[in-house]
């Protein structure tokens, strides 16, 4: 496998406040992620009810994480396809790009999380509905993109795909994106990797062009690290609460480090 190992941190904007959570963007990229991401939903997804529910929005928050860090990619994992419509996401998407210097991944999906919807008032229809929805505007954020005045600084910005979806989503994937995220454990996301790249030969697309990601839980490291690159991944996110476990971080850093150097 050509491709350098990568690692990530999604750190979760909830039960935290902006001042916490800045401060430990700012700590992550200094110890030597490779990327830093949050999520796209409106309340907290895990704790509800703990008496503590605070939440910050994922794209006004990925603006200031790209203020906050010099270096790092930056996204959100992943942008529910249903909030925004497709004309402004790709405008929002060009403007952070801008603001990041070109490092922002345009992670998206199909969303699923049923609270969202009901309280700010979105259609949540089906997971079928939500599918083609994302399929119909994925060439309309592709098409967007080619007229975005100022071009974006990475040209065309990066689409992340997430999901595991074997008939819709995979396909989705290997038409549009230039990223997969996919979750474990590694026997799932290696079978799910080969769906994937049975879709490109499929649609005529090269599968080394799809650059392929797993979300990480702490229970991962470092038990499923060489399963998964073994499986094909070499962008590795390590889901977090803020602020997050640093000691954890530096462990998938040091594997990263590891592996990169026996390449």
């Amino acid at each position: 496998n050509m491709r350098k190992i990568k690692v990530g941190v999604q750190l979760h904007p909830q039960h935290t406040t902006y001042d916490t959570y800045a401060e430990a963007v700012q700590k992550i990229e200094a110890i030597g992620v490779d990327s830093i991401w949050n999520w796209d939903h409106f309340f907290p997804l895990y704790d509800q009810d703990s008496g503590n529910n605070n939440h910050f929005e994922g794209w006004t928050l990925l603006t200031a994480i790209a203020t906050l860090t010099q270096t790092v990619e930056i996204g959100t994992l992943v942008t529910c396809n249903s909030y925004r419509n497709p004309a402004l996401l790709t405008h929002m998407a060009n403007t952070v790009d801008h603001i990041s210097h070109g490092r922002l991944i345009l992670g998206i999906g199909a969303g699923w999380f049923e609270k969202d919807y009901n309280d700010f008032g979105y259609t949540f229809g089906t997971a079928g509905s939500r599918l083609r929805d994302l399929r119909d505007n994925l060439p309309i954020i592709k098409k967007r993109m080619t007229q975005e005045i100022p071009a974006p600084v990475r040209n065309p910005i990066p689409i992340m795909v997430g999901g595991g979806g074997e008939k819709v989503t995979l396909k989705i994937t290997a038409e549009y994106a230039d990223l997969w995220n996919g979750f474990g454990p590694p026997e799932t996301w290696a079978h799910k990797n080969k769906v994937l790249d049975t879709w490109c030969a499929e649609v005529g697309r090269n599968p080394d062009e799809i650059e392929r990601t797993v979300s990480l839980s702490k229970e991962d490291i470092p038990t499923n690290l060489d399963a998964f690159a073994e499986a094909g991944a070499t962008h590795f996110i390590l889901g977090m609460p803020c602020p997050p476990d640093y000691a954890q971080i530096k462990a998938l850093i040091d594997w990263r480090d590891k592996v990169n150097a026996q390449a």
